[in-house]
């Protein structure tokens, strides 16, 4: 799940981490009033999910408060175009008012986990204020990198040699230990799967202050978290996703014109792979898990025919726990009940496989059984590419 960078801030703040004096706003009245409560320089900042904002005019400087309701009314209630939002942008709903700083150096701080070596790892570079992929493909030597044991979270050893590799000494450099153990405390105890600070700023005065926000949260342990459901902003969220989220299914929207409907998330990754060789683009990541329920499997399709760009369903289903025949009921319920036109084509293996197909073949329904992945890629892309 992510945030705004203004709640993301009111997290920091909870933890000791520094940030400017700030308010958010929804309406370019309150942008002012927030300006005027400052009494400085500010700046306006869009709040979406998505970087680049700065590109996109996203983040504007005011001088005075009523620079500020103009640069907010400019933003609030209209599409901000970024480079990763798409070409349709997002709208803007708040903006965050707060304080200029006067800025010596910008720095990247971060912290995710590292998959393949199943830790955490606090990264920093140098080069702030930009994306942390430009420099990571033009630059990798200026990321510094630290892997956290568990056992022992974050050493100061750990802090003060990324301190010193970023030419944080004496002052600065206790400050960036501090600030470092308060964004590890943020990722561990809010159970985080990204902490990101990019820029963080040296001040003239000597300084250090997280002048953006970032967290994402693992969706795997929202259940341990109830007060962050508050944060969850729908209107940043794909329809389709959130309905699928209802019905405790992973869905993810993509491109493509191939419906995909599978279970396990290897399996997801390898059909999309398949339909692409094949000559063709997916449409969705849509993973009903192991133990679906014929219920489910309807939801699934619901959703999937529901992108009006789905031109052919390939459903690729390893029956384990969740059995074939169980899922051949719930596509032919779910395929009455829709009145489905889109060719849908099914490779199924695993437990009761041999009831599922009869299932399929006995509904009537235009189903095509396919033998292996190869043949059913080929066979739903062809079938996309006639719609």
């Amino acid at each position: 799940m992510k945030i705004h960078e203004y709640q993301a801030k009111q997290i920091f703040a909870r933890y000791g981490v520094p940030i400017p004096r700030g308010e958010v706003a929804s309406t370019p009245q309150e942008s002012a009033a927030v300006a005027a409560r400052l009494a400085a320089e500010v700046v306006v900042k869009a709040q979406i999910h998505a970087g680049g904002r700065g590109k996109g005019g996203g983040i504007r400087k005011a001088a005075t408060p009523a620079d500020a309701e103009k640069h907010a009314a400019a933003m609030l209630g209209r599409p901000l175009v970024t480079p990763q939002t798409g070409p349709q942008g997002r709208v803007v709903r708040r903006v965050l008012v707060e304080e200029t700083l006067p800025i010596e150096r910008e720095l990247y701080l971060g912290l995710v986990i590292d998959r393949a070596l199943a830790r955490v790892v606090v990264m920093a570079s140098a080069a702030g204020g930009m994306e942390i992929e430009e420099v990571a493909r033009e630059n990798p030597e200026a990321i510094l990198k630290a892997a956290l044991d568990p056992a022992t979270g974050l050493p100061a050893f750990q802090t003060r040699r990324l301190a010193f590799g970023l030419d944080l000494k004496d002052e600065l450099g206790k400050q960036a230990a501090k600030l470092l153990a308060a964004l590890y405390r943020v990722f561990v105890e809010q159970d985080a799967s990204l902490v990101e600070v990019n820029p963080c700023i040296v001040t003239r005065d000597g300084r250090l202050v997280a002048l953006d926000a970032k967290i994402n949260f693992d969706d795997n342990a929202l259940f341990r978290h109830p007060e962050l459901a508050a944060l969850r902003d729908l209107n940043e969220e794909e329809p389709l996703e959130i309905e699928a989220s209802k019905h405790s299914l992973n869905y993810i929207k993509l491109d493509g014109n191939v419906g995909c409907m599978v279970n396990g998330a290897g399996l997801a990754m390898s059909t999309m792979d398949i339909i692409q060789l094949a000559g063709g683009q997916p449409a969705n990541f849509l993973d009903v898990g192991g133990g679906a329920s014929a219920e489910q499997i309807r939801e699934a399709f619901k959703i999937l025919v529901a992108d009006k760009s789905v031109r052919a369903v390939l459903i690729n289903i390893f029956g384990g726990i969740l059995r074939c025949d169980r899922l051949a009921t719930g596509v032919v319920e779910a395929a009455r009940q829709l009145h489905l036109t889109v060719p849908i084509v099914v490779r199924m293996e695993g437990t009761n496989v041999k009831q599922g197909r009869e299932i399929l073949r006995k509904s009537g329904l235009n189903f095509t059984v396919a033998a292996d992945m190869k043949d059913a890629a080929e066979k739903v892309v062809a079938r996309a590419k006639k719609q």
